[in-house]
């Protein structure tokens, strides 16, 4: 009795994953990561830090140090919804290089990304990036799986040294997903921009849109203490969001806890670390 009722919990939770995921497919393959981004209600395509390995790679062109991070993200507190990525930065005088691992829900359901980017500065005020991934979507008890080759891209400028002004698209080709039923890889476009108003306040105002959703829009603040402790809030919309976080950078270890809220679904705890060598 209890094994079978076990097995309608699984294949329940399934349902539900794979409904969620095939009506916005680009939410965990592109899915914004790191504390700081997640404090800030994923406001974060015009930031330049290690997590635009993942939210928009042209950020990547301005790092000096050789770094590497992990992000954790317990969805609404359901064990089967967990998110990790794992990234890596190799900064060179031609350029920075990165790679970034990430994987997605449980053995019944999952979603795995490996994705490597290289991103470079013109100048002080502008940079470019793009990132090549291999996708792969697995379904347990016999439902079998799908490879997937795609690739995304991001600018960012500063017209002036406060400002930062970011775009970013992922799968802009729009990669089929299941041929028999019409089902595709969702395109995402992100526009958006950051303002220091001092040392201390920063403010991120992001736009996202696929081509099957209606736009989201997010709003994101921080302030620091010093440079060595931070704390961030933040609203999205579409739905509606909430988000708060804090940071403490330690030399070189940084690390940025964060918790969203769902009006529905509850909440969603982060953690990211990162290292400096």
């Amino acid at each position: 009795m209890f094994s079978g009722t076990k097995k309608y919990y699984q294949n329940s939770i399934l349902v539900l994953i794979c409904f969620i995921q095939l009506s916005s497919y680009a939410a965990t393959f592109n899915y914004p990561a790191g504390g700081r981004s997640a404090g800030m209600a994923n406001a974060s395509v015009a930031l330049s830090d290690f997590w635009a390995i993942q939210n928009n790679q042209a950020g990547l062109a301005f790092l000096k140090n050789i770094s590497a991070g992990i992000y954790v993200e317990n969805k609404f507190l359901v064990k089967e919804l967990n998110y990790r990525i794992f990234g890596f930065c190799l900064p060179t005088r031609s350029g920075v290089f990165a790679l970034n691992i990430n994987y997605f829900g449980y053995n019944l359901y999952n979603e795995s990304k490996l994705g490597i980017a290289y991103a470079k500065a013109f100048g002080d005020s502008f940079s470019a990036g793009i990132e090549l991934n291999y996708m792969r979507i697995a379904i347990g008890e016999g439902y079998g799986n799908k490879n997937l080759v795609s690739f995304e891209f991001g600018l960012l400028y500063s017209p002036v040294e406060q400002l930062n002004i970011g775009f970013h698209a992922f799968n802009p080709t729009g990669i089929w997903l299941l041929a028999l039923n019409d089902e595709c890889l969702s395109t995402k476009f992100r526009l958006g921009i950051t303002y220091q108003f001092s040392l201390n306040l920063l403010i991120s105002i992001e736009s996202e849109k696929q081509l099957s959703t209606k736009p989201s829009l997010k709003t994101g603040l921080e302030y620091n203490f010093n440079q060595k402790f931070f704390i961030r809030t933040g609203v999205s919309t579409n739905p509606v969001t909430y988000a708060f976080g804090a940071g403490l950078l330690l030399n070189k270890l940084r690390i940025d806890l964060a918790s969203s809220i769902h009006q529905v679904l509850g909440y969603s705890p982060q953690l990211s670390i990162i290292y400096l060598f």
